[in-house]
Formats: structure tokens, sequence, C-alpha cells
């Protein structure tokens, strides 16, 4: 059996957060959130290996910022897919590669269809790395 790709999402907000995680989790996802930038890199730091992707705010309370932790997730995985999100227009031409940004207020359709893509990226790439065979336990 496929496992679920897991995504970390990173919002101050809580009914965005907990709308994410519906979406996500609807999609087929398993979801870890945290509400700071420090608290998303205690979990990359207690269980990144198992981050498949990462949503996160740009601005969020405390010294951490989503830069800093878009840029730790991509130390660890530098081919994983990083989506930033934020109300305000033009972030300082900041960026990590290979990156996407969503402005707010985005549509649940817009997250909803990243998460499939995601979903169906992740299937793609576990049935090759299984030599083509899905695997059923």
């Amino acid at each position: 059996m496929l496992s679920a790709p897991t995504v970390l999402i990173v919002e101050d907000n809580y009914l965005l957060l907990e709308m994410l995680t519906r979406l996500c989790e609807r999609e087929g996802m398993r979801v870890l959130t945290a509400s700071s930038g420090e608290a998303a890199l205690t979990t990359l730091r207690d269980g990144g290996e198992a981050i498949d992707w990462l949503l996160t705010d740009i601005l969020l309370p405390g010294l951490i910022d989503g830069w800093v932790v878009a840029a730790a997730f991509r130390d660890r995985h530098p081919r994983r897919p990083v989506i930033y999100a934020s109300t305000v227009a033009q972030i300082e031409g900041r960026s990590v590669p290979g990156s996407l940004f969503i402005r707010k207020p985005f549509h649940a359709r817009e997250i909803a269809e990243l998460a499939s893509a995601i979903v169906a990226s992740h299937a793609k790439a576990s049935l090759a790395a299984d030599g083509g065979h899905r695997v059923t336990g």
C-alpha cells in the first residue's frame, strides 16, 4: 500500500489552519501543523524526514518567519515542494528555489488542486521507486 504524502502546514490563523488541514486530509494526505516558526522548526527537527512538502505562511508571530522555515526545509529536502502564502503581494523578491508563491486570500480550490497534484506526483514517484509495481498490504 502506498503511504500518504505528509505535509507540514505552518499558519498562525487558526481558522485558516483548520481549513487547510481538512482540504489536505480530504486529498489523502497526512497533515502536521504548526502555528509559529519556532513550532515548525521543532517539527522539522523531530520528524522532518517524513515531511514530503511544506505550505508556510511568510508572516508568522515570533522571531522565526516563513522564510526561515522554508530555508530549513529546503536544506533538509532540496527537491521537495515548498509553497509560500502571504497577504503581501511582493515579498522583497525572496524565495527558495523550486518554490511556489500563493497570495492570500486564496481560494480553497487552489490549495485542493495543489494538494491533489502533489498526491499524484507522490504516488507516481512511489510506484517508480518500487519498479512500477504497486505494493499492497
